[in-house]
């Protein structure tokens, strides 16, 4: 893999950024966000920043405010917590818990992840709401969200019960399943059981609706969701090698375009896309011109190896560009950022990469600095130095 180094006209850069590279996925879903988590490229932003219904998959917002209480002793797993006669009122995908009874906050977190008990997310929200509320927890999720970099997040309950202002953009949930993924690793495993039997009586209740658990793509989590309003979504994430990739996808018509949608997503950002070395640190990328120094250039290099995910079917090649205020004034130490790299692969967001200077430029002496000031002036004149010597 190597850099084509090159300088786009504004005009040649957004030709680029609206053509349709051969591996773009067009999605059936009405929006999705995928990311590789490991390099943090974003693979598909389709209205990814649209706040829209999450139904069930804005559950995974209670299950983090839950795994923090645990981990902060607020909670324990084995505590029991008393059933409302709110959160049994619920109805949709529940645990048929009965107000009164007492529930382990173990099974209560599976019966959410598992089972999308919206009587279950209740009992979680009443105990640790600041007023003993599902609505105060809601205001709860949505300032912690926001703490997070959830900037289009709001919540009016905890399971995302059919609610106005009950609102979710992909990206959002993408990132909160990053974090889940990222700060909680003793409770992730709980997103790739396929069933949880709560209640014998109730065994039909046992199968976790993910439908990607079980399909040897290296799927473990996370969370389906649906209502009528916002059709049928996943927040799902897979792990192959060293790679770890997060989607979210929304507006799908049917269970079984879900299932069909997301086994494709992942499929494609595994079999599509590499992770290769673009540029070595320490290898120099391009020289930038140096003021009054004791040199008239300096190299720029990276301080480590640039690994990049880039679609496989590219051709060797990727655009890219140094960008600098030059010439850069002496002197200048080995190691200081100078400049930046800026790497524009085919079909995907750019990134800007620190250059740093390669070697130590030192100030020039007296003789050479009268001699670039000079020239300087010459230049202003529309004169070369050679035209100015008498």
């Amino acid at each position: 893999m190597s850099l084509r180094l090159t300088r786009f006209l504004a005009s040649c850069a957004t030709a680029l950024a609206l053509a349709l590279p051969a591996h773009a996925f067009d999605t059936r879903a009405s929006a999705a966000f995928v990311l590789d988590q490991t390099t943090g490229t974003v693979l598909l932003a389709k209205r990814a920043d649209e706040r829209l219904p999450p139904a069930s998959m804005s559950k995974l917002m209670t299950l983090y405010i839950a795994f923090e209480a645990v981990r902060d002793g607020r909670l324990r797993l084995n505590e029991e917590l008393r059933v409302s006669q709110h959160a049994m009122d619920y109805g949709g995908s529940t645990l048929f818990l009965k107000a009164g009874e007492r529930v382990r906050v173990e099974d209560l977190l599976r019966g959410i992840i598992v089972l999308s008990g919206n009587d279950a997310c209740a009992v979680i929200a009443e105990a640790l709401s600041p007023d003993g509320t599902e609505a105060g927890f809601a205001r709860l999720m949505t300032q912690r969200a926001q703490q997070l970099g959830m900037t289009n997040s709001t919540f009016q309950n905890s399971n995302g019960w059919p609610a106005t202002g009950h609102l979710m953009s992909m990206r959002d949930l993408v990132l909160l399943g990053s974090h889940i993924i990222a700060d909680f690793p003793e409770f992730y495993p709980m997103f790739a059981e396929k069933e949880f039997l709560f209640d014998e009586k109730e065994s039909q209740n046992r199968m976790n609706r993910n439908p990607l658990l079980g399909l040897g793509i290296g799927a473990d989590g996370m969370k389906t969701g649906h209502t009528q309003e916002a059709g049928y979504g996943l927040v799902g994430s897979a792990k192959q090698g060293n790679r770890r990739v997060i989607f979210a996808i929304t507006g799908l018509d049917s269970a079984k375009a879900r299932a069909e949608e997301s086994e494709a997503i992942v499929n494609w950002a595994f079999r599509q896309f590499a992770e290769k070395t673009v540029v070595e640190g320490g290898k120099r990328v391009a020289e930038a011109e140096v003021w009054m120094g004791d040199a008239p250039g300096v190299g720029l290099v990276t301080r480590k190896d640039l690994n990049m995910l880039l679609p496989v079917t590219g051709q060797g090649e990727v655009a890219a560009e140094v960008v600098y205020t030059g010439p850069i004034q002496a002197p200048i130490s080995a190691g200081q950022q100078i400049a930046e790299l800026v790497i524009r692969p085919e079909g995907l967001p750019e990134q800007r990469v620190p250059l740093v200077a390669e070697t130590a430029v030192g100030k020039g002496g007296v003789l050479k600095r009268v001699t670039t000031a000079a020239q300087a002036i010459l230049r202003q004149f529309g004169m070369t130095p050679d035209q100015g010597t008498m």
